[in-house]
């Protein structure tokens, strides 16, 4: 049976997922408890457990969590326009934001007052990503045994180098093995739900039965949206043009890299930087920062990634419309991909709703997502923090010791005092190291 009526008043739900959009802030944790906070808490209009699991599917998903739980929860809320307004606000203000960003940047990049800016920013993403550990892990690591999984994501990619994929796929295994020798609890494995009851009953929300038709039509028309703009791209600008390779890049990656924006940006920074040269390390991290002070999800670095990329290899045409088209065409094929792999699955994951075996792996991969924000923070921290970097073994990158920037380190400490400390919101800690920035360069 498939439920066509809105479960919530449309109007309402707009109004709503366009105040969540505006105050998305923080990267993922900050933008699930700013759902949790209006959707669970004040509105009630779906419940802690049914939320989580939702999220849970989502973490185990590829591409930007949060932005994939506001297009489920909308879906539940209001069908498949609800999912398709949802995910589109959610994305829609930061997309705007960054955009102007990324041209001020690529204008006004290279003065003595942007670069101070961000030599001020720039040690403060440390902190920020440090204080993503700290939230996702004390919500996420509740035994030793999940402990463990997330050090062994960190050093399997800090570490060894080992693909996404296969830490993703371990982690899961792991959980469920966990389950079935009985080292989860009642909690972590999906049992008792925290929160205030719903005021809309869990079978009053939007389903549709799993059918083959469903399945093709929804598939067809994702697949479509998805790849004719590539194409586009690929006949008018050549199969070797930016636009053409950041396309396939950045489509690649919404398919093989997990565990939420901040395990996409390590591999993004890796790829982008090494192996493309779209971008410096020190180009990356700054982007991160711009990112961090826009709504939307923190992914949408890749469009500062893109745009910057196109501005530096243009091809034919003007730097300026190179870096829009790509920056566009980057963000289209990131988000694109999150629409079709809920709109497809979903029915599919509510079935299997109350699945013990099903919530340990999603646990497990939660668990080692703490290791993979680790390794990102790892990365910014010792391009940020030192001057020089030389290989070690394995997929070590080790600073050079003589080479610690004393001002990036004491910003940082101050960052983090603010965040952990004081429990400053982001812009504002973000606001005060800029002018720490400014203040060290001039004075």
């Amino acid at each position: 049976m498939t439920t066509t009526t809105d479960v919530v008043p449309f109007r309402e739900a707009v109004r709503t997922w366009f105040l969540i959009s505006l105050q998305t802030f923080g990267g993922p944790a900050g933008q699930i408890a700013v759902m949790q906070r209006h959707l669970v808490d004040e509105r009630r209009w779906i419940g802690q457990r049914r939320f989580l699991h939702a999220l849970n599917y989502c973490m185990l998903l590829p591409g930007p969590e949060a932005q994939q739980l506001a297009i489920y929860v909308g879906w539940l809320l209001n069908g498949v326009r609800g999912g398709l307004v949802a995910g589109s606000l959610f994305v829609l203000p930061g997309m705007v934001a960054l955009l102007l960003l990324s041209i001020i940047y690529a204008a006004y990049g290279g003065s003595t007052v942007v670069t101070a800016l961000f030599a001020g920013l720039a040690p403060a993403v440390v902190a920020v990503v440090a204080q993503a550990v700290w939230r996702v892990g004390r919500r996420s690591l509740t035994s030793p045994a999940l402990i463990g999984l997330a050090v062994a994501a960190f050093l399997a990619l800090a570490v060894f180098g080992i693909p996404f994929p296969l830490v993703i796929a371990f982690a899961a295994g792991a959980g469920w093995l966990l389950h079935r020798i009985g080292r989860l609890d009642e909690r972590a494995a999906g049992g008792t739900p925290d929160g205030p009851a719903p005021l809309i009953s869990d079978d009053a929300l939007h389903h549709d039965r799993p059918s083959a038709r469903r399945t093709v039509t929804i598939l067809a028309a994702g697949l479509a949206a998805w790849f004719l703009p590539i194409a586009l791209f690929a006949v008018t600008t050549g199969a070797g043009s930016v636009f053409t390779r950041q396309g396939l890049f950045f489509s690649g990656t919404a398919v093989v890299t997990f565990g939420g924006a901040y395990a996409v940006l390590a591999f993004v920074a890796q790829r982008a930087v090494e192996h493309y040269g779209w971008l410096s390390a020190g180009d990356m991290v700054r982007g991160l920062a711009l990112a961090e002070s826009t709504p939307g999800p923190l992914i949408m670095v890749v469009q500062f990634v893109a745009f910057l990329g196109a501005y530096h290899q243009p091809g034919s045409l003007d730097p300026w419309v190179a870096g829009v088209l790509a920056s566009l065409l980057t963000t289209w094929v990131t988000f694109v991909p999150c629409f079709l792999f809920i709109l497809l699955g979903a029915p599919y994951v509510e079935r299997l709703r109350g699945n013990r075996a099903l919530s340990a792996a999603l646990t497990g991969i939660t668990a080692a997502v703490v290791g993979v924000i680790a390794s990102l923070g790892l990365f910014f921290a010792v391009h940020t923090l030192f001057g020089e970097v030389r290989p070690g073994p394995w997929a070590l990158e080790l600073p050079v010791p003589g080479s610690v920037r004393w001002t990036s380190l004491a910003i940082g400490v101050v960052a983090g005092v603010l965040i952990f400390k004081a429990k400053w919101p982001v812009l504002r800690v973000l606001g005060v190291c800029a002018a720490l920035g400014l203040a060290a360069n001039f004075f």
